[in-house]
């Protein structure tokens, strides 16, 4: 029963990506998303309690994907720089994986401007990559491969570039092999960071 149970919740979160891409985060519905995933609404209220809930199952889902990339990008890394330039190549990662998708995440930050609730789920994943990337200055300053700089401030700077470089990716996707514009955004960043 509860492989049933995993099956029909894994249904609606597909018909649910489905659904939000294609309609969009304000015009898709809960009517919808059963329509094509097949089960009522007493199904899908069994398993989320509202679309933003779906929605926050999806975004989580996306994220673990990511924070899993990270994890072993730093794991692999000889050292922060090296380890901080592998993990802007994640943005390929994020491009592929998501598709067509990112045009629905950004409509749902935008939400998030009139919405206390979608604001505090929005921004929590860039508190986390900030403690993230502090850290791994932190390290960096310890291992002696960085040189001395506020690890708090740099590391919004690396989120800034990361977000820019999406933003600009879904407004212009041929503008640029925005994977290669991270990277070497990093570079230049790390380079300046660097102990000689």
């Amino acid at each position: 029963m509860q492989d049933r149970s995993q099956a029909t919740y894994q249904q609606i979160l597909t018909s649910a990506e489905k659904c939000f891409t294609q309609s969009g985060y304000s015009n898709a519905s809960v009517d919808e998303i059963c329509a094509d995933a097949g089960v009522s609404k007493g199904a899908f209220y069994h398993h989320f309690s509202s679309k933003h809930a779906a929605f926050i199952a999806l975004l989580e889902d996306w994220l673990k994907n990511i924070d899993h990339q990270m994890a072993s990008l730093e794991n692999q890394a000889e050292n922060v720089p090296k380890a901080l330039i592998r993990m802007a190549g994640v943005l390929r990662f994020i491009f592929r994986s998501a598709g067509g998708q990112l045009p629905m995440f950004l409509e749902f930050w935008a939400q998030a401007s009139r919405n206390e609730e979608v604001w505090q789920t929005t921004i929590a994943p860039y508190h986390r990559y900030h403690q993230l990337f502090t850290r791994l200055i932190e390290r960096g300053l310890e291992e002696g491969s960085l040189q001395s700089n506020d690890p708090q401030l740099t590391a919004w700077v690396i989120l800034a570039l990361a977000t820019g470089v999406l933003l600009q990716g879904l407004l212009d996707p041929q503008g640029a092999a925005w994977e290669e514009v991270a990277e070497h955004g990093m570079q230049v960043l790390m380079k300046g960071l660097q102990k000689v």
